[in-house]
């Protein structure tokens, strides 16, 4: 009985509805809008992360997103890389690139935290989330290949220690 308890103490503390989030490599945004914008009508993901979007901020189809209910905020790079956020929810972005990373001009990184709402509460729960596109790497033991290196270990050092329980 004891547990039952403390497990609908736990329960109670903060509801949360489900939170769908879902990660897509889009490989050109402008290519796939009308794609995207059909499957976000149908499915209404609370969050979309895009990759790989390949056009600018201004270039970024936003409108189409926007009247399907979407807050949008991008970090877009002509032709190549490109990351972003569709959020039903109101968010706030803290960072456009990794920490320490002024040397990097690529669009690859984008870390807002999204208010999500409560279930029966006028509050809102914070959930820190992350796009981003790795650079490629490609052959082992190249420039390239040390640039993922590099950005990799710059990730690692930015990502927060795990917390115990």
């Amino acid at each position: 009985m004891r547990v039952q308890q403390t497990l609908q103490r736990r329960r109670t503390a903060v509801r949360l509805p489900c939170t769908r989030v879902v990660t897509w490599n889009v490989n050109s945004i402008k290519a796939r809008n009308a794609v995207v914008a059909r499957w976000l009508a149908a499915e209404r993901p609370d969050l979309l992360l895009l990759q790989e979007t390949k056009c600018s901020d201004e270039a970024f189809p936003r409108r189409d997103f926007e009247d399907l209910g979407y807050r949008i905020e991008t970090v877009g790079q002509k032709s190549y890389n490109g990351v972003a956020i569709l959020s039903r929810a109101p968010f706030t972005v803290e960072r456009r690139r990794l920490p320490d990373d002024s040397d990097d001009n690529d669009a690859r990184y984008i870390e807002a935290v999204v208010e999500l709402p409560t279930e029966g509460q006028r509050k809102h729960q914070p959930l820190r989330v992350v796009s981003l596109y790795l650079p490629n790497g490609n052959p082992a033991g190249s420039e390239s290949f040390l640039h993922k290196i590099d950005w990799m270990m710059q990730l690692i050092g930015h990502a927060p220690a795990p917390k115990e329980n």
